[in-house]
């Protein structure tokens, strides 16, 4: 992502967590927080139409918790691979990152609601299961899914 992408992620972002809100702020902020944060777009034809953010947990550690805090493809674009892709893709150069610190991923945390049919990509694209599920958290019941021992 770069800074000129915020604001059409932001766009995305509105659409995609509709109970979230000043969009392109909250972006704005994970685009600022690198190293900590790694954000990254998808895009088609020159138009963004997707983006993931993944953070590092609990401070720059020898073996990363990362976190798949947010992942997002605009509604027109969906069920064409691209959220599968911005996984697939960016891991590895988030991978490669965490080599440039001195680092290497550990596991992989994931909190999404319950209902959320993304958990089986997550399932399959990451080996994510489910480990725990929170009543109520925001908008509704929340699973935390971890991937484990990704690359230690």
């Amino acid at each position: 992502m770069l800074a000129q992408d915020v604001p059409a992620a932001a766009l995305i972002h509105q659409v995609a967590f509709p109970r979230q809100q000043y969009s392109q702020q909250w972006l704005q902020c994970s685009f600022k927080a690198a190293p900590r944060t790694f954000c990254l777009v998808a895009e088609k034809r020159g138009e963004v139409v997707g983006y993931i953010i993944w953070a590092q947990k609990s401070g720059f550690r020898p073996q990363v918790v990362l976190e798949l805090e947010q992942l997002a493809v605009e509604p027109s674009h969906q069920g064409q691979g691209i959220g599968r892709q911005l996984l697939t893709d960016s891991l590895p150069l988030v991978k490669e990152q965490l080599r440039n610190q001195g680092s290497t991923l550990k596991h992989i945390l994931i909190t999404t609601r319950a209902d959320n049919r993304a958990q089986n990509l997550y399932r399959q694209a990451l080996g994510a299961e489910v480990e725990a599920t929170l009543s109520d958290l925001y908008s509704a019941d929340e699973v935390i899914m971890i991937a484990r021992h990704i690359d230690v």
